[in-house]
């Protein structure tokens, strides 16, 4: 074998191994919309104003901390947690804020109760600029999670900032994380390698969600990527205690929808008359309630599908359709 053919047959293995180390996906969030869904289920429970008052956030727009004379509103999840939500004076108005609020209360509601234990304090301002998590705070900034939900991710993105908020402190730097780290044959990311200190378990959490809790959401081409990149780093996350609720109840059994049911609900948000459509639900009944819990509108649901909200006040409604077939779930903002 001469020394020409050595050479080449070494540069195809070094290319090879290359190849295989290559993380699978630039980033997780844009892997799969519907790893949790605006119509799951949230654990918001209200959200009450409480007035203006002084706090130092940070703004993506300046790149810098700034200090607002903010609308406050106490969140209230139904797990227990608490939160400050935190609407900059921008939007101009208690109402304006109020929407904002509840809007981004119940989002981040939908998110497990593990992710949302350190959300202190929640950030939403305008502009188009990503969101962020750490700081026991989220920052949102709501021409960006227009696009987001657009493409669907917008609950997904959520999961990525919580997981900088709540697990980063308690996980990254530990020894189990860095032993994980090692062992795996690669990152999840590209993202994930280019800042492995700081974003590696916000990345790899998302596809642990998918591959253990959201099987049927996921291709398997995807969930072959998932499981070859990073096994140790899945079976880190399955060694923690990570309460999933309201994803998933303590039992472990999943409380989404039939993937056969859905619920769509047009104009959203509404300033009075809203058109619902229930596919594989027949002579449903509609369930509105209110923030507080309670029930604002209980009838069949009408032949041609509308519902008339407004002798309702302005805010935020979960609407349910539900019948033998099942029911299902979806919020709707009233202004």
């Amino acid at each position: 074998m001469n020394n020409s053919f050595i050479l080449i047959i070494g540069l195809l293995l070094a290319t090879a191994t290359c190849m295989a180390q290559q993380p699978p996906y630039s980033g997780t969030i844009f892997i799969d919309p519907d790893i949790i869904t605006p119509t799951d289920s949230s654990a918001y429970q209200s959200v009450t104003y409480t007035g203006q008052g002084m706090r130092t956030v940070y703004d993506r727009r300046v790149s810098n901390w700034v200090t607002i004379n903010a609308y406050l509103f106490d969140v209230v999840w139904n797990d227990g947690l608490t939160s400050e939500a935190q609407i900059n004076p921008e939007f101009g108005s208690v109402a304006a804020a109020t929407v904002e609020a509840e809007k981004y209360a119940w989002s981040i509601g939908q998110l497990p109760t593990c992710l949302r234990v350190d959300v202190d304090e929640i950030w939403i301002h305008l502009g188009t600029e990503p969101f962020g998590g750490g700081n026991n705070s989220i920052l949102i900034h709501t021409g960006q999670s227009t696009i987001y939900e657009a493409d669907g991710i917008l609950e997904e993105t959520l999961v990525h900032e919580a997981c900088h908020t709540s697990l980063d402190a308690r996980h990254a730097a530990s020894a189990g994380w860095l032993n994980a780290q090692n062992l795996d044959p690669t990152f999840i990311s590209t993202y994930a390698r280019d800042h492995p200190t700081r974003e590696d378990i916000a990345e790899s959490f998302l596809t642990w969600l998918m591959v253990r809790h959201r099987r049927d959401s996921i291709s398997q081409q995807d969930y072959d990527a998932i499981t070859m990149a990073i096994p140790n780093r899945l079976a880190y996350f399955d060694s923690i205690p990570c309460d999933l609720f309201p994803m998933v109840i303590s039992s472990g059994t999943s409380i989404d929808k039939p993937k056969d049911l859905a619920l769509f609900i047009y104009p959203n948000p509404t300033q009075g008359m809203i058109h619902i459509e229930g596919h594989g639900i027949v002579d449903g009944t509609v369930r509105i309630w209110d923030t507080t819990g309670k029930l604002a509108y209980h009838r069949p649901l009408s032949a041609h599908g509308q519902v008339d909200l407004a002798h309702l006040p302005n805010g935020l409604y979960l609407i349910e359709l539900r019948s033998e077939a099942g029911s299902v779930k979806q919020k709707v903002i009233k202004r």
